[in-house]
């Protein structure tokens, strides 16, 4: 976490935390959600639609201090600090979204390195790694260059999973917002 951030936090401890606002897709990229964004529905799963998704962010920078500031609370929900307040992110799939090049090395969308552990595939044939970070799904471009480290035997073999028993499994919350107005 950045120390300005941690300044902030500091200074100004009892800032409410704000959901809704923020999506990870697929690809690893980030999205702001306004209020029209948020009321045309969820951002992903039943009722996700391209109106709901909102506007992706494309600021280098920006992205950049998200991706430096992103990480789980002890419940599983994942949150970027802005300064003194926590934006909960709503999750298309996975908390992270990992490349691989051609040697096997993972790197998550933020830029972290990551070590596997496990090789899962779900019944729509995506992709997902468990790595020392924890569970996050293989951008699509990389999906071939997976196969391809199977079969020379550098990664284990796939273990199927549904998609639906992710979350608890692996101990995230998909959208921190609906598990909000849940209780």
């Amino acid at each position: 976490m950045d120390e300005m951030v941690k300044a902030a936090l500091a200074k100004w401890p009892n800032v409410p935390d704000c959901y809704g606002w923020l999506g990870l897709d697929s690809r690893g990229q980030w999205f702001m959600r306004d209020d029209r964004a948020q009321a045309c529905g969820s951002f992903a799963g039943l009722g996700a639609n391209e109106a709901s998704k909102g506007s992706l962010l494309r600021h280098d920078k920006l992205i950049d201090f998200i991706g430096r500031n992103y990480e789980a609370d002890t419940h599983g929900r994942w949150f970027f600090q802005n300064g003194p307040q926590r934006v909960y992110v709503e999750l298309e799939q996975a908390p992270w979204v990992w490349r691989v090049d051609d040697a096997g090395t993972v790197q998550s969308h933020t830029g972290r390195a990551a070590v596997i552990q496990a090789v899962f595939v779900d019944e729509a044939g995506h992709v997902l790694l468990d790595t020392d970070l924890g569970l996050g799904l293989v951008h699509t471009q990389d999906v071939g260059r997976v196969a391809e480290l199977i079969e020379r035997g550098q990664w284990p073999e796939p273990t199927e999973l549904a998609s639906a028993t992710l979350p608890s499994r692996f101990g995230f919350v998909l959208s921190p917002a609906e598990a909000k107005q849940a209780t």
